[in-house]
């Protein structure tokens, strides 16, 4: 825990799709005493927003429209104590875990006008320190200059088999195939788009959790993050 007058950094975790940084993220914030902020569901958010109203994100004009309307905001959960996405003062915490979403993500976040939107919020998010942000692009374009920086990885046979199991639970009729084929088009999307692709920054140490438990992984970049903050 980080008593008062300590000094706050910012720390960045990126990776591949069902690699756990959610997780990681989730829990290093709660053991630092920091702001957690979940960028990818901000990206899962504008996607659920554009297949409600309908927008062709294909139409540079319609997408700024849209952008126009959305308000994203995180809530802190009085039952479970954990921070919630809110779309235009809607809890879609939930709502944004969805397949569906998960299929047309990669496509709106690599959008231009999305990302230059999102982007703006996250460094707002970060500018009184303190923060764990975890996504595709946080310590390569968000926070370049963070102090510490992440990048977790994983087999894909492993990231497969944990996606699944999360969305089985969700949805009972969810095949492992159609998880394993959604995360390769992810993966190949996020690391080939033109703007801000996923990349492991130069500064930033590698996390294989291929055959890491959670509180392994938790307590291994718990230690690096102490050593950081001093």
């Amino acid at each position: 825990m980080i008593f008062a007058g300590m000094k706050k950094i910012i720390i960045t975790i990126d990776g591949w799709s069902s690699c756990g940084k959610s997780t990681l993220a989730k829990q290093l914030a709660k053991e630092l005493g920091y702001a957690y902020v979940d960028s990818g569901a901000m990206y899962r958010a504008i996607t659920l927003y554009f297949l409600r109203n309908h927008v062709n994100w294909q139409d540079e004009k319609q997408v700024k429209t849209a952008l126009a309307d959305i308000t994203i905001g995180f809530k802190l959960n009085d039952k479970t104590h954990e921070s919630e996405i809110y779309l235009n003062e809607e809890n879609v915490e939930y709502v944004i875990r969805d397949l569906v979403i998960a299929e047309k993500v990669s496509e709106v976040a690599a959008i231009k006008e999305v990302r230059t939107f999102a982007v703006a919020q996250q460094q707002k998010m970060g500018e009184l320190k303190g923060i764990v942000m975890d996504g595709r692009d946080i310590g390569t374009t968000v926070f370049p200059n963070a102090e510490l920086k992440f990048f977790m990885t994983a087999d894909i046979a492993v990231r497969v088999e944990r996606r699944y199991v999360e969305m089985f639970e969700k949805n009972p009729n969810t095949s492992i195939d159609d998880v394993k084929a959604n995360l390769e088009m992810r993966d190949y999307i996020d690391s080939n788009r033109e703007i801000s692709p996923l990349r492991k920054a130069d500064d930033a140490i590698e996390l294989d959790n291929t055959s890491l438990g959670i509180e392994e992984q938790l307590a291994m970049a718990l230690r690096i993050a102490r050593q950081k903050i001093g």
